[in-house]
């Protein structure tokens, strides 16, 4: 009898141990486990709140390691221009996002957070980091390899900061200049918009034999996780508005502003973002038929699918009137991800609330979640929750800059060399007595790399750490001859210098999005006064910096040289390249330039087609001439 009782706790103790071995082997944090298995795991054990939290990205500015625990917070990011300090290192990020990382790793159940930011044309939002030119720069290369390997450059910078996940390619087909995004696509041309998704095996690696077709893929902890943008349509709204309304049949598109979606599924893309524009008045972000009944139903697209910035509240007018609703149509729409990015603590109550109602069903809901976790798992966040600086030397590194120097010099479209013919002017002489550079962009490496660089709507000077065309001429030519530079000289200046020819380098200013829309596209003064002045009284090359075509044509006859550099970058090295010779013109066109903008909207076969220079059009050049 007295035996009895150490029976009990035998058996007991037994059963402790047991249970003890139980806890420490989960599932979901296996590798060895498949990915499907982890997720199930992973999913049967998660709470409602737990499950609306992952789908929840916040800005990194209302965010803290309290908030990511306290909310079960499944993303965080940087908007344009938003950084952990002014000029912050690669240390600095790193250290920010670990911090965010410690509060989602002390929840119950431990799942890491996702960090993303908008890198559009290099790690853009960081300090010292290589910006390569645009992407309406890179359609003027027809060069898919470049755009590639410029994915493979980005990306190693991006992980330079601890970042899994690039708000990029764009892969909208701007169909009217004065969209104020226009740069932002390589082409009003589809098919060249489909050849340069070549940038996402670049950004996420090249796809394993017999992938599964439509499942996200990130090769290693030297890729990131892409984002294709913005679903669909978002480059043909009337007028060109930003955000607006495109108005176009079926047809119309899915054969322009489909195509290149279903080229970016093919090669694992791991998340698409919504557009804030609609089809024919219906928001894009409530779009249950294209979201999920042809991206998700028919296309079987298993990746993520993500908001835009506040991309739901702006399904009503104005936004944010019926933020509840708002919810309820994004949500339902398919929507998986939602980019608040600061109003968190009310999506979080009115998605608890509209499922707790059944008014959003637990399916959707477990569909978003899954297709989350899918995400995190495959950019190895689970094995290796914590940013290092294994990558930090990569941050504008010599060969990424050497990278960005021969994009640029493949983006140039020459579009007049000489007033005649017989008298061409390109490539300049290295040997010559005095070159004046002039204009407003010669010395300006913010205005050379345009918006979405160190801010979101850009800026002025020198914003980072690059080459301005000024610096690269002057390391371009001969040491006896003599470069000056007057950014608007006057007659008078131009009378008072023996000057061989002139180099102005005028252009737009930076903008993005809806402040970059314009009805008239005129260059801002004093671009045109600078061409008047110089063109009257020496041999002139004008070299244009712009994110789109814009008003030329009155200038053009006084002009002796015309290039088209659009947003080159941090390289200004390359400009100087091709304009002295080491190197030929080869850039294309990659849309049509019009002569006035009453012709717009105008592409490339259009009944009313008369262009200034037509898509494709492009001078070359034979390097070594010089």
């Amino acid at each position: 009898m007295s035996a009895t009782p150490y029976f009990f706790l035998g058996v007991l103790l037994v059963l402790c141990w047991a249970s003890m071995g139980d806890a420490e082997y989960v599932k979901y944090k296996d590798p060895k486990q498949p990915v499907g298995a982890r997720i199930n795991d992973l999913m049967s054990r998660m709470t409602l709140a737990e499950k609306i939290g992952q789908m929840t990205q916040i800005e990194r500015n209302v965010a803290s390691a309290q908030v990511m625990k306290d909310y079960f917070i499944g993303s965080a990011l940087s908007g344009g221009g938003s950084v952990p300090a002014p000029q912050a290192s690669a240390r600095d990020w790193i250290d920010m996002i670990n911090e965010l990382q410690k509060g989602a790793m002390s929840t119950r159940l431990g799942i890491p957070m996702l960090y993303a930011i908008d890198a559009v044309h290099g790690n853009n939002n960081v300090y010292n980091a290589t910006i390569f030119p645009h992407n309406i720069g890179l359609g003027a290369t027809r060069d898919p390899d470049l755009v590639k390997r410029i994915g493979t450059a980005t990306a190693l910078e991006v992980r330079a900061t601890g970042i899994p996940y690039a708000f990029a390619p764009c892969i909208a087909v701007c169909r009217d200049p004065r969209w104020g995004r226009c740069y932002e696509s390589y082409s009003e041309d589809h098919r060249i918009v489909q050849a340069m998704t070549e940038i996402i095996p670049g950004l996420q690696g090249d796809l394993p034999v017999n992938h599964s077709k439509g499942t996200p893929y990130v090769a290693g902890r030297n890729k990131v996780a892409a984002c294709a943008k913005h679903f669909v349509g978002d480059g043909g709204t009337n007028k060109g508005l930003d955000e607006n309304n495109t108005i176009i049949d079926h047809q119309g598109l899915f054969s322009i502003h489909m195509p290149a979606y279903y080229n970016s599924i093919n090669k694992g893309v791991s998340t698409i973002m919504v557009s804030y524009s609609s089809w024919n008045g219906v928001k894009m972000h409530a779009n249950r038929d294209l979201i999920t009944g042809f991206l998700k139903n028919t296309l079987h697209f298993k990746g993520l699918v993500i908001s835009d910035w506040e991309g739901i509240d702006r399904i009503t007018s104005p936004p944010g009137a019926n933020y509840t609703y708002s919810v309820q149509a994004g949500v339902n729409a398919g929507i998986d991800m939602v980019m608040i990015p600061t109003n968190y603590v009310k999506f979080i109550k009115d998605l608890t609330t509209l499922v707790n109602d059944k008014i959003v069903s637990m399916s959707r809901i477990d569909d978003a979640v899954s297709r989350i976790l899918h995400l995190k798992f495959s950019v190895g966040l689970f094995d290796y929750p914590y940013a290092d600086l294994s990558f930090a030397d990569q941050l504008g590194r010599k060969e990424h800059r050497e990278l960005a120097r021969e994009a640029v010099r493949k983006s140039l479209v020459l579009l007049k060399n000489g007033k005649s013919s017989e008298k061409k002017i390109l490539p300049l002489s290295k040997k010559a007595g005095t070159i004046l550079v002039a204009g407003s962009h010669a010395d300006n490496l913010g205005y050379q790399c345009g918006g979405w660089t160190i801010e979101w709507q850009g800026s002025s000077g020198r914003i980072t750490a690059g080459t301005t065309i000024l610096d690269a001429i002057k390391s371009t030519v001969d040491p006896a001859t003599n470069v000056v530079y007057s950014e608007n000289p006057d007659a008078g200046f131009l009378k008072s210098h023996n000057i061989s020819h002139a180099i102005i380098v005028i252009g737009e200013t930076p903008y993005t999005e809806i402040a970059g829309d314009s009805m008239n596209l005129t260059i801002p003064e004093p671009g045109p006064s600078t061409i008047q002045t110089v063109c009257a009284s020496v041999k002139c090359v004008v070299i244009l910096i712009s994110g789109r075509p814009v008003v030329m044509e009155p200038y053009v006859p006084s002009i002796d040289a015309l290039v088209a550099a659009w947003l080159p970058g941090s390289e200004g090295q390359g400009v100087a390249d091709v304009l002295f010779g080491d190197y030929g013109f080869t850039g294309t066109l990659p849309r049509t330039w019009f002569k006035s903008v009453d012709q717009l909207p105008m592409n490339v076969g259009d009944k009313h087609y008369d262009p200034l220079f037509p898509f494709g059009f492009g001078l070359v050049t034979e390097p070594g001439r010089a």
